[in-house]
Order: structure tokens, then C-alpha cells, then sequence
């Protein structure tokens, strides 16, 4: 029979329907009888007939048309709130901002799977496991190690052995020993003792990647949980019922355990969970939506679903994947903005560039050179001034190998230490089905990926930085040898004045974004979690940090795109021209002052597409084949 998830007021009832061609009206009345069935005073509601009310829906807030019939407006399942006139929405179900996330109104449940085993995965598929373009299983391998762990958690527990987190209590009270009827309350009290963290909620996305990362670290089979938890845990992900899990609380040692917790919360079916089809609602109610049954902890479970670094990992998977993307695309604008300001390629000739053999320097100079050069892509504009006396240009143009170059570099080096850390065992005690032991250690530790995300921030900041004085160039009519921050009639029209404003303030507050997280240590727990790594910072400031450089680097493309306005007729080298052709598909030139944001965000969207990306890296590749001595450099992604 087909049923609806009803919210009233502070309450979640469930409305089963046998006819769907009843209306809309009908679900509201049928839904406040049954909210003030057990209400002593009836919940304040003289009459269920005379109470005026509106129906919406629960994710999105849509409003229903009380004479719509069921069929026509909902599905089974549905999630929809009555809200009595004269009182206001619950604030539960407003979703709040959510950074990072950009495709949750168009969902589509994905057919395609990628196959666990805790071993080879990698941030690309992270990252697509938090956009919803992947469903979760098992390897067979994983399955049977997974087995072999819960077998000796099993048989520690049926043999009254003491073992940390399995028989005894946690932190300060490891030496409190816990009687066998009372194991699985330790660990369902650990899940909701320690979900106490503070602040917004991750996005869907991020969600997605936080529980994914975490099925992966449990499918090593070195967790000791059982395999039925865990292909619970994989059902939620595959369903999208995801977690309400507040951003803030890690201290990233003994694991990021207060949004571990948080994940696991939900999964118990209690706090609050989100869907495609439910948004946010009470965990239970969402996991009953879809079909699936709160998980239920067995001995050591609990500590088995936070123990580790998962918050900070996902957080970091997303930040490299974004530096990635933004660095190789800071040299396509870099690029475009030496032709608007007439400067030489010659800083880029590769023979320089093997003097000092830096791997991203020589990738970075190279691209320069595949699209600027002039014998593959003739540029007009670089014609006209081919003979003029300048010998050099400033270091924002003629040291971007050198600068661009070691953002690549600390790129690589970051990236290998989160793909290691992706496919790390993080729990403590580790359970050796193999030597039929548990050890306990210290992998749950944050400080590798912490460092690592430190210097990731530290390193991207820099594009933003050198990118803030093209900016500062292209504005300047003294510098550009253009009209004054790039507009005609200035003084009616102020250009790009404030834009270059923007910028600014952003490379300002990076500087202090930058500042390492890491050399922080704060001693918790009584002093038995005595040093701390502060991961959970490091990576949602790095992913801050990539965001701003993405904007600073988005006002430069339209500033050089707007630059080329005044350089008509003349034309830049093919490649360059794809790129002004795909910024002039989302902002016109700036004939006069308009409101500028949109354009800002429509060209940030650009860059987190990777279209600019995409439009010249055949060019750039093709250069690579044809100059087969010149392409004698580290190949970057």
C-alpha cells in the first residue's frame, strides 16, 4: 500500500493511502488526526476540519496544490510537511548553505559500480563517488577478509578476553573492563556520546565521500566489523541516505571521531539523515523510506566506524582533485594574459628550463610554449609587437614557470600522500585475523594528511597571489598600455576596478588561511590523547584556500578576455582564442557597467568544469607529438 512521510510540527507520522486519487487536502487532514490522536489537549487544534494549513515538500519546500490528487503530485515514500497557518516551516527541514554543492538538484541514481577492496582506490574515484556517479560493492577477497577479522572479535568476546574498545572502555576509562551484556551498549554509547560537533553540515557530496571512504578503510578487513554492518552501510551509500554530519568537532587524532560519529548516528537511525527524495529528515524515517533497517552495533563495531582519518581524507581528496584542476588551468590564463600585455615567449625556451630541471617548472613553461607558440599557432597580436624594444617582461609573466611550476610539484606530493592515506587501515586495535591478535597502535593519527594539507594550501595560495597582479597589470593603463581598468568612457564606468578589489581581498584572507593548522596540539581526553593534528582544519581551510584562488583566477580570465576587446582586430593563437570564444559563451564584453558577479560565478563555474581545461588540452598534447625533443618534461595530468 502506498504510504507518505508526514512532518507535523516536531513530529514524523507515517500516512499509509489506499486510493491515490484522493487529494492533497485529504493527506494533510488524515495526517493532523493522526497528530493529535495522543495529544492530550489535542496539540492545541480545536478542530482537524477548521485548522487552515498548506502542504509542501520536504526537500526543495514546493508547494502542493491542496486539490492536486496524490497520484498526480507524489510518489510512494514522499516526504512532505503540513504547516499550520500562522506558524512557520521547521527549521529542520530549511536546508542550510552547504558548500561544495553543485549537482544535488538534478540527481540521477548512478547503474555503475566500482568495486571495494580498501587497496586501490584513488581521490579521482573519491571525488566521483561524492558526485553521485557510482554505486558501492564489495570484491570477494574483501568479503572473506572482513569475515576472518569479526571471526577473532567473536571469539575474544565469547572467551572474556580483555581487548581495548571490544571488553573495556575508551580513552581514560581503557582500563575500565566491561561485562559481556552490556558490550553493545558501550559501543552504541560511543556513537552518541561522541556525535558532538558543532557548525554547518557537510553537502550530499562531501557525505558521500566521507561514507564511501570510510566502507573503503573497513573493507581491509583489519576493523573486526561484521560483514552484514558493512553491506548495511553500503545499501545507505548506494540509496543516498546520508547523514547529517556538522563539519566542525576533529581534533584529528584518535580519529575525526566527532563526524565519524556523526555518519554512524545516522545509520543507527537516529539525528537526522538527507536523500534525493526525502532532504532532511529524522534518520529512521528516511532509512524506512528506502527500504533499509538501522544498523544494529555488535562488540567493537562502534569504535570500528570512527576510529580514522576519513573526515579529513575525503576533505582532502576533494582539495587536490580541485588543485589539480585550477593549476594547470592558472597557466591558460596566465597565457592569455602575457598576449594581452604583449609580453616574449623567450622566458619560456625549454633550454632554460633544463638548467634548472624541476619537473612542474619544465611542464609549465612547456604548456606556455604549446600555446603561444608561434610557428604552430601564428598569434596577430604577438606579431605586432615582435620588434619592439622591450627585452623582458615582470616576474608575474616571465617567473610563472618557476612559481606555477612548484605549485605542481607540491600537488604531486600531496596527492601521493593522500592516495596512500585513501587506502590506509586507521582503526585502533588493529585486528590480525592472520596472527589471530589485536594490536593496538597509532595509525588513527592525523598528521600525515594534516601536514600534507597544509602545504597543499600554502602552495595553491600562490597562483592567486602572482594571479592578483596580472590583475593588478591588466587594470593599470600605465602598466597595460590599455584604457584604465579596462572600460571606455572611465570615470562614467569604473570596469574592473572593484573586481580587482575582490581579488585582493581574497589573496588577503589566504595569507591568513594559510597559516598551518598542524604546528597547533591541544592535549584531550585526560591527557591520554596527548598531541593532536588539527587535520580537520587543515583540509576544510585548504579546500577555502582552492575556492578563492579559483574566484582570483576567474576575475583574471574575464579581465584578460576583456583586454582583448581593445586589441581587435588583431587575434591571439588559436588555442587562446577557443578560450575567449568560451568565456564570451557565458559573459559579453563589458561595454559599459553592469552587474558584475554573475559573470565572476558564471566563469567560476567554468574552471570547476575544467572547460577551459578541456578546450586546449588537445592543442597541448598535439604539441607534445609534434616536438618530441621539447616534450622531454615530466607530463602532468
Amino acid at each position: 500500500m502506498p504510504r507518505f512521510t508526514v512532518h507535523v510540527r516536531d513530529e514524523w507520522l507515517t500516512v499509509p493511502c489506499r486510493d491515490l486519487s484522493c487529494t492533497v487536502q485529504w493527506l494533510g487532514l488524515e495526517a493532523l488526526k493522526r497528530y493529535i490522536k495522543n495529544k492530550p489537549d489535542n496539540g492545541g487544534i480545536g478542530s482537524v476540519q477548521e485548522t487552515s494549513f498548506y502542504v509542501r515538500r520536504c526537500q526543495g519546500q514546493g508547494l502542493l496544490d491542496a486539490d492536486d490528487t496524490l497520484e498526480d503530485t507524489l510518489e510512494d515514500n514522499d516526504f512532505v510537511e503540513i504547516v499550520i497557518n500562522g506558524e512557520t516551516m521547521s527549521p529542520d527541514l530549511i536546508s542550510p548553505h552547504l558548500d561544495g554543492s553543485h549537482f544535488y538538484s538534478k540527481y540521477q541514481e548512478p547503474v555503475e559500480y566500482i568495486s571495494m577492496d580498501g587497496k586501490g582506490l584513488t581521490t579521482t574515484d573519491l571525488v566521483n563517488l561524492g558526485k553521485g556517479l557510482y554505486k558501492i560493492k564489495l570484491t570477494a577477497d574483501a568479503e572473506s577478509k572482513v569475515k576472518q577479522a569479526r571471526e577473532l572479535v567473536d571469539n575474544i568476546v565469547k572467551d572474556h578476553k580483555v581487548v581495548y574498545g571490544i571488553t573495556t572502555g575508551f580513552g581514560k576509562f581503557s582500563q575500565t573492563i566491561i561485562p559481556n551484556n552490556k558490550l553493545i551498549e558501550l559501543q552504541e554509547n560511543v556513537i552518541r556520546s561522541c556525535s558532538a560537533g558543532v557548525g554547518k553540515p557537510l553537502s550530499p557530496e562531501r557525505s558521500r565521500m566521507l561514507l564511501a571512504l570510510r566502507i573503503n578503510v573497513l573493507a581491509k578487513g583489519y576493523s573486526g566489523i561484521s560483514l552484514d554492518t558493512l553491506h548495511q552501510m553500503i545499501e545507505a551509500f548506494n540509496a543516498s541516505c546520508l547523514s547529517y554530519v556538522p563539519e566542525k568537532g576533529t581534533v584529528g587524532a584518535s580519529g575525526d571521531l566527532a563526524p565519524l560519529s556523526h555518519l554512524a548516528l545516522g545509520l543507527m537511525g537516529e539525528g537526522k539523515m538527507w536523500s534525493p527524495k526525502s532532504g532532511w529528515a529524522d534518520a529512521k524515517y528516511v532509512l524506512e523510506a528506502h527500504g533499509l533497517k538501522p544498523i544494529s552495533l555488535k562488540p567493537k563495531e562502534g569504535l570500528a566506524l570512527i576510529n580514522g582519518t576519513q573526515m579529513i581524507t575525503s576533505l582532502g581528496s576533494e582539495a587536490v582533485e580541485r588543485a589539480l584542476a585550477i593549476a594547470r588551468q592558472a597557466d591558460i590564463i596566465a597565457a592569455l594574459t602575457l598576449e594581452v600585455l604583449k609580453g616574449t615567449t623567450k622566458a619560456f625556451d625549454s633550454d632554460i628550463h633544463e638548467l634548472r630541471p624541476h619537473p612542474g617548472q619544465k611542464e609549465v613553461a612547456f604548456r606556455f610554449r604549446s600555446l603561444l607558440d608561434s610557428d604552430h599557432h601564428p598569434s596577430e597580436i604577438a606579431e605586432s609587437h615582435r620588434f619592439c624594444d622591450r627585452v623582458q617582461d615582470a616576474y608575474t609573466l616571465r617567473c610563472c614557470p618557476q612559481v606555477h611550476g612548484v605549485v605542481n610539484d607540491t600537488i604531486a606530493f600531496v596527492k601521493n600522500i593522500i592516495d596512500t592515506e585513501i587506502n590506509s587501515a586507521t582503526d585502533n586495535p588493529m585486528v590480525f585475523a592472520e596472527r589471530g591478535e589485536t594490536i593496538s597502535g597509532g595509525n588513527f593519527h592525523g598528521e600525515y594528511p594534516a601536514k600534507a594539507l597544509d602545504y597543499l594550501a600554502i602552495g595553491v595560495h600562490e597562483l592567486a597571489a602572482i594571479s592578483e597582479r596580472r590583475i593588478e597589470r591588466l587594470c593599470n593603463p600605465s602598466l597595460s598600455e590599455l584604457p584604465a581598468f579596462l572600460v571606455c568612457e572611465g570615470g562614467l564606468n569604473s570596469g574592473f576596478m572593484i573586481a580587482h578589489c575582490t581579488a585582493a581581498s581574497l589573496v588577503s584572507e589566504n595569507k591568513v588561511l594559510c597559516h598551518p593548522s598542524s604546528v597547533d596540539s591541544l592535549s584531550t581526553s585526560a591527557a591520554t590523547e596527548d598531541h593532536v593534528s588539527m587535520g580537520g582544519w587543515a583540509a576544510r581551510k585548504a579546500l577555502k584556500v582552492i575556492e578563492h584562488v579559483e574566484q582570483v583566477l576567474s576575475i583574471e580570465l574575464l579581465a584578460a578576455c576583456q583586454g582583448i576587446e581593445f586589441l581587435r582586430p588583431l587575434r591571439t593563437t588559436t588555442p587562446l582564442e577557443k578560450v575567449y570564444d568560451l568565456v564570451r559563451s557565458v559573459a559579453k564584453p563589458w561595454i559599459k557597467d553592469r552587474f558584475m558577479a554573475p559573470d565572476i560565478e558564471a566563469v567560476h563555474k567554468l574552471l570547476l568544469d575544467q572547460k577551459v581545461w578541456k578546450a586546449v588540452h588537445p592543442y597541448i598534447e598535439k604539441f607534445r607529438l609534434d616536438l618530441t625533443p621539447e616534450s622531454d618534461c615530466a607530463c602532468f595530468p
